[in-house]
C-alpha cells in the first residue's frame, strides 16, 4: 500500500479528540436545606426531579453557601472569592447608587456595638468570573433567570455571558412568579405563565441551539424568594395535604418548591433527549437557607428544622443549604457526601476537573473539591461565613463571621464582649446540629485554635471589618435579645423630623422624614428605621392600615405597653415592589403604648400616603393622612 493510502488508513482509524463536558449550575433562591427530600426533613414538600437528580451524582449533606444571603453567595460562586474580598455582603446590587468599594462609617446607632462596613452596590468587573473564563475555553455561555449583582454595565453580558434571559436587575421576579410580569422588554408568551416554567424552556432551548457544544448554562433561579405566589392549582393540591401541627404548613411555598422541582426536571429531560446527559456536569444548590421569617397563608414559609435560624443569621438554618454535583465519571451515582463545601469552591473546582488553568495571577478563596466528588474526605477543610451586618430578624445576631472545621463551629461576634473585645459561640455540630450549647466557656483552647484560623482569613481577604462604635450606649443595649429574637431600638433624637407638624405626631426615627403635596417621603434609611406614635388611648385587638411604596422586603409592626420597656410584642408583614396597602391586626390586650412601624433597609426612598389605625378600645379610627 502507498504511504499515502496507509496515511489516510491511520486517520480513519485514530478516535476523534472528545469534547470538554458541557457545565450546568442551577442555582435555587432562598431554597433551605429541609425544603427538599434530600434529607429526609420534610413530610410538604415534593422533590421528585432533585431525587432524580441525585440518583446520577453525589448529595452533599454539608454544604454552605457563602453568606447568608443571596447576592454575596452568587458573587462568591461566580468568582470563587469570599465575601471578605469583594466586599459584596448585602444583597443591595438593585439600588441606583452605584458603591464599588466597602467602606466603614465613622459611627453606629448608640444600640450597637460595632460599627458595619458600608459595602459595594456592584460585583466589580475586574473580578475575573467563571464564565469569563469558560468563554476563552471555547464555551457558549449563557446566564437566565435572577442576577442580583448589579444592573448595565454590571450585568452578565459584561461578566461573560453571551446570553441574558430577561436581562433583568432586581431581586425577585419583576412584579409576580404568574404572568403578567413587568420585566422590562420581555413578556410572557401565554396569559397565566409561570416564569420558572418560562426559564427552564428557555434554558432547554438554548441547549439544543448549542448540542454541539461545550457549553455552559448559568440557570439562577427567582425560586423560592418572595413574591410568594404559585399556580393555583398546586396551592389547592398541597392544601389538601397540610399537617396542621407540621412546622412546613404553607401550601403556597410548597406549590413554589413544586414549580422549582418541575424546572430541574425539564433541565433533566433536555439534556436525555439531547443524548448528553453523560457529557453534561450538572452542580445544584442554594444561595442561602430557608426564609423563616415572612409570612404566607398567615405561617412562616418554611421551617430549617432541625437546625436553627434561616435566611439572614449565621446559624445553620442561615447557611446550610441542598446540593447536588453530578459529574459523569467522577461522582458515583447516587453517593453522599459528608465533606465540607462552600460557594468558593466551585470555580476552582470545574478549572481543575476540566483540566482548565486559573488566569494568571488569579487565586481563589475556595479550594477544588475534586477528591470529594470522588468519594474522598476533605480532612481538615474550613469553610468561612463573612455577615458583618444585623438585620432585624428572630434569631437575630450582631455583625459576626464563623468558620467551619470538621465537626465544629465557631462565630465571631465583631466587638460583642466587654470593652470591645470579641465575643465567641462555639458548636460541636455532630451531637448538637440545632446549635443549642455554646461551648465556649468551656473549651477556650478550642475557641483560640478557630478564632485564630478566623483572623488569618480576615487578613488574606483583606476585610473590611466591623470596629468599636464610639458612640455605643450600654443603656440602649438589650444583649439578653441575642439569638432569640429582634434588638428593640429605643427612639433616638433626630433634629430634622421632631416636632415636626406635617408628621401630625409620628416621629421618623433612623431615616429622614419630609411631606409634600399629601406624601410622607423617608430617606437615608437605616437598619433599624420605623415610624413611631404614641398610641395609648388604642389598645385591644387593633387594625393599622398604610399604604406604601417601598421595595419587596419582609418588615414588622410592634407596639410597646408603657411599663414593660424590652417587651415589646410583633406582628411580620411582607412588602410587594410599588404601592401597595398593608392591614396589619395587632392581638394586643392592654394599651398599646408606642407604636412602630418598621421600615425596610434599602437605597430608594418609602414613601407612604396615609396611616389609619383602629381598636377594640381606642373609639374612632384614627386616620392620619399626609
Amino acid at each position: 500500500m502507498r504511504p499515502f493510502l496507509l496515511f489516510l488508513c491511520f486517520l480513519s482509524f485514530t478516535p476523534a479528540p472528545a469534547r470538554p463536558p458541557n457545565v450546568v449550575v442551577i442555582l435555587a433562591d432562598d431554597l433551605g436545606w429541609s425544603d427538599t427530600t434530600l434529607h429526609g426533613t420534610t413530610a410538604l414538600h415534593e422533590t421528585p426531579n432533585l431525587e432524580r437528580l441525585a440518583k446520577r451524582g453525589m448529595t452533599f449533606t454539608r454544604a454552605y453557601s457563602a453568606s447568608p444571603l443571596c447576592s454575596p453567595t452568587r458573587s462568591a460562586l461566580l468568582t470563587g472569592l469570599s465575601p471578605a474580598r469583594t466586599g459584596v455582603t448585602t444583597p443591595s446590587c438593585h439600588v441606583p447608587q452605584v458603591v464599588l468599594k466597602a467602606t466603614l462609617p465613622a459611627s453606629a446607632a448608640p444600640n450597637q456595638k460595632a460599627v458595619q462596613p458600608t459595602p459595594p452596590t456592584r460585583l466589580g468587573t475586574e473580578h475575573r468570573t467563571l464564565a469569563e473564563a469558560l468563554k476563552e475555553a471555547g464555551y457558549a455561555t449563557a446566564h437566565l433567570g435572577k442576577w442580583h449583582l448589579g444592573p448595565e454595565p454590571y450585568s452578565p453580558l459584561e461578566q461573560g455571558f453571551d446570553v441574558d434571559i430577561p436581562h433583568h436587575p432586581g431581586p425577585s421576579p419583576a412584579g409576580s412568579f404568574i404572568a403578567p410580569w413587568k420585566f422590562a422588554g420581555f413578556r410572557e408568551k401565554a396569559p397565566g405563565e409561570h416564569i420558572e416554567d418560562r426559564m427552564a424552556a428557555e434554558a432547554a432551548a438554548w441547549m439544543e441551539q448549542h448540542r454541539d457544544g461545550p457549553f455552559y448554562l448559568n440557570y439562577w433561579m427567582f425560586s423560592v424568594h418572595a413574591p410568594f405566589d404559585a399556580k393555583k392549582a398546586y396551592i389547592e393540591r398541597h392544601r389538601a395535604r397540610l399537617d396542621p401541627a407540621d412546622e412546613q404548613r404553607s401550601p403556597t411555598y410548597a406549590a413554589m418548591v413544586q414549580s422549582m422541582d418541575d424546572a430541574v426536571g425539564t433541565l433533566l429531560d433536555t439534556l436525555d433527549r439531547l443524548k448528553l446527559a453523560e457529557s453534561t456536569v450538572i452542580l445544584f444548590t442554594s444561595d442561602n437557607g430557608g426564609n423563616m421569617y415572612d409570612r404566607v397563608d398567615g405561617v412562616p414559609p418554611t421551617s430549617n428544622r432541625p437546625l436553627r435560624g434561616g435566611k439572614a443569621t449565621l446559624f445553620e438554618g442561615g447557611t446550610r443549604v441542598p446540593a447536588v454535583i453530578v459529574w459523569p465519571g467522577v461522582t458515583r451515582p447516587g453517593s453522599r457526601s459528608e465533606a465540607l463545601i462552600q460557594s468558593e469552591d466551585y470555580f476552582p473546582t470545574l478549572l481543575e476537573g476540566l483540566g482548565l488553568a486559573a488566569a494568571e495571577g488569579q487565586a481563589f478563596d475556595g479550594s477544588s473539591i475534586l477528591p470529594a466528588l470522588k468519594g474522598e474526605p476533605l480532612p481538615g477543610k474550613a469553610v468561612f461565613q463573612y455577615f458583618p451586618h444585623s438585620p432585624g430578624v428572630p434569631d437575630w445576631l450582631p455583625p459576626a463571621v464563623s468558620v467551619h472545621r470538621d465537626d465544629w463551629k465557631l462565630i465571631r461576634i465583631f466587638h460583642g464582649g466587654d470593652n470591645g473585645a470579641h465575643r465567641h459561640l462555639l458548636f460541636h455540630l455532630r451531637e448538637d446540629p440545632g446549635e443549642r450549647n455554646n461551648l465556649s466557656a468551656a473549651l477556650p483552647e478550642r475557641v483560640k485554635e478557630l478564632d485564630a484560623l478566623i483572623e488569618n482569613f480576615l487578613s488574606d481577604t483583606k476585610a473590611v471589618v466591623p470596629v468599636p462604635n464610639p458612640k455605643f450606649d450600654p443603656a440602649q443595649h438589650h444583649p439578653e435579645l441575642e439569638g432569640r429574637a429582634v434588638p428593640k431600638t429605643k427612639p433616638r433624637a433626630s433634629a430634622k423630623d421632631d416636632g415636626d407638624p406635617a408628621l401630625q405626631g409620628w416621629k421618623a426615627r433612623d431615616c429622614t422624614a419630609k411631606v409634600k403635596a399629601g406624601v410622607l417621603r423617608l430617606t437615608n434609611l437605616g437598619d433599624a428605621a420605623f415610624l413611631g406614635l404614641a398610641a395609648g388611648r388604642h389598645g385591644g385587638l387593633t387594625t393599622v392600615k398604610f399604604r406604601i411604596q417601598a421595595a419587596a422586603g419582609a418588615s414588622h409592626v410592634d407596639w410597646l405597653p408603657a411599663g414593660v420597656e424590652g417587651k415589646a410584642r410583633r406582628v411580620d408583614f411582607t412588602l410587594k415592589d410599588g404601592w401597595q396597602e398593608v392591614v396589619v391586626e395587632l392581638p394586643a390586650e392592654g394599651a398599646l403604648g408606642i407604636l412602630r412601624i418598621y421600615l425596610p433597609m434599602q437605597e430608594n426612598p418609602v414613601e407612604l400616603d396615609w396611616i389609619e389605625i383602629s381598636s377594640q378600645k381606642g373609639g374612632g379610627p384614627l386616620r392620619t393622612t399626609f
